[in-house]
């Protein structure tokens, strides 16, 4: 309902960039540049200063940036009551999730989900723990799935389920057959690590440190990205990783990776978070219990 233009200033100011805001809306740079364009005509003033390559906002950007995002917010509310008036559980769902979450555990739970209300538009943005936090308190999501507890104020993290992480491996590897692995022990061989910023990573250095090890004494050969990455390294024979156990169900039972337990075991709780300062609609509602419940059982 809230005017277009209206969305597409908040995206850029929000980014302070007309190419990361036109990912973030799925629109092309010269659609959103013209969108500014308009609104500043309407206006008859610059709403964004434009210097070597950068942008900012002017006064007068700064006073519509504070009107937009509370236009924004009234029209998305607006949108959600009228549709529980009407009983369906209808409108938008934004939904971040960190890589593993995404990867091998949303999928299946945004598919029954949507089976459930068809006419919930549900959208999925993937990055680290850190990334979707960070989104979810700038309300520029409804709802984050991520590997730590939240750290910004003003969120709510709830505990949706348990998961182990594992020691992973090429079969032929020194640690492949070894019953268990102790963090003393890793300390010898190459490690393949996430990127700071991962979920992942910040509960693995916070498990070295706990065990007496320091993570930057480790033999780190590498930082990367997202889980496949990691798989796709490790089967080289490169090093080790520790990843969630989910992640490579698949590549054990077909041995083309060893998996071997830590001791002590190493487990983490996933965390579903939102913002507790600000209306939470029915459709968020009904998918964070939802999620909760669908999540327990894929973990079990």
């Amino acid at each position: 309902m809230a005017d277009r233009r209206l969305q597409v200033f908040h995206a850029v100011a929000k980014h302070l960039s007309f190419t990361r805001a036109a990912d973030a809306l799925f629109m092309t740079q010269p659609a959103v540049t013209f969108q500014i364009k308009q609104l500043e005509e309407q206006f008859a003033t610059r709403l964004f200063e434009r210097r070597h390559g950068s942008i900012s906002l002017t006064p007068a950007g700064e006073l519509v940036l504070g009107y937009a995002v509370k236009i924004l917010a009234l029209s998305d509310e607006m949108e959600t009551r009228l549709s529980e008036m009407t009983g369906e559980m209808r409108g938008p769902l934004l939904v971040g999730a960190s890589t593993t979450i995404a990867e091998f555990m949303l999928p299946r739970v945004l598919g029954e989900f949507n089976a459930l209300y068809p006419q919930v538009r549900a959208r999925l943005i993937v990055a680290n723990s850190e990334s979707i936090e960070g989104r979810v308190a700038e309300h520029t999501l409804d709802v984050g799935l991520i590997e730590a507890p939240a750290k910004i104020a003003g969120l709510s993290s709830q505990i949706c389920c348990e998961d182990e992480l594992q020691v992973i491996c090429a079969p032929d590897y020194p640690l492949a057959d070894k019953k268990s692995v102790t963090p003393r022990m890793l300390a010898d061989y190459e490690y393949i690590s996430r990127e700071p910023g991962s979920g992942t990573r910040e509960i693995t250095d916070d498990y070295f440190r706990r065990n007496k090890v320091a993570p930057e004494g480790l033999k780190v050969q590498m930082e990367l990205g997202s889980p496949e990455a990691l798989k796709g390294v490790v089967s080289t024979g490169l090093g080790f990783a520790i990843v969630s156990r989910a992640v490579v169900d698949k590549e054990t039972q077909l041995g083309v990776l060893a998996s071997v337990p830590l001791d002590p075991p190493l487990t983490r709780s996933l965390y579903l978070v939102h913002p507790n300062d600000r209306f939470q609609s029915r459709v968020t509602g009904t998918f964070i219990e939802f999620a909760k419940s669908k999540l327990k059982e894929l973990a079990s």
